[in-house]
């Protein structure tokens, strides 16, 4: 089977990627880092199923110095908590949660761990980023974005 792009949405309309580019700015200009950002990024993008942004942010997980064995295990990171920091792992429960938010919504667990490991700040910080790599990934899956011929 052979998927093949269907639409560039940014050569049918360049003002369309702008609202998105601003909120990414928003995100990577907080203090979670850039590891972190990456990790919620690549998980949202497992769930998700988006090829695409999995090329993406593993890229950008290993730029930013995560260790090929959290990216190799990231699926599983449950079965592996002495590889993920505390803080690493509330923000893959709330990235599951919130990307899977029709199934169960974000259980009050899920929260207080969130709360317990970020700032008010850094967890909207934190929300803004899982929204953001959600719509990127319905961007790309409904598009069929192809993935770049080098990675």
């Amino acid at each position: 089977m052979t998927i093949s792009q269907r639409m560039d949405i940014h050569a049918v309309d360049p003002e369309a990627y702008k609202p998105m580019m601003a909120l990414e700015h928003y995100v990577h200009s907080g203090s979670l880092g850039e590891a972190l950002i990456g990790l919620v990024k690549f998980r949202a993008s497992q769930i998700n199923g988006c090829a695409y942004c999995l090329d993406m942010h593993g890229r950008e997980c290993r730029a930013a110095g995560v260790d090929q064995r959290k990216i190799d295990v990231l699926g599983g990171w449950h079965e592996a908590p002495a590889l993920y920091t505390e803080r690493e792992q509330a923000a893959l429960a709330l990235t599951e949660e919130v990307t899977r938010i029709s199934e169960h919504g974000v259980s009050d667990a899920t929260w207080q761990r969130v709360q317990a490991a970020f700032s008010e700040k850094e967890t909207v910080q934190l929300l803004m980023g899982i929204s953001a790599i959600n719509v990127w990934n319905r961007l790309a899956i409904t598009a069929h974005l192809d993935l770049p011929k080098k990675a």
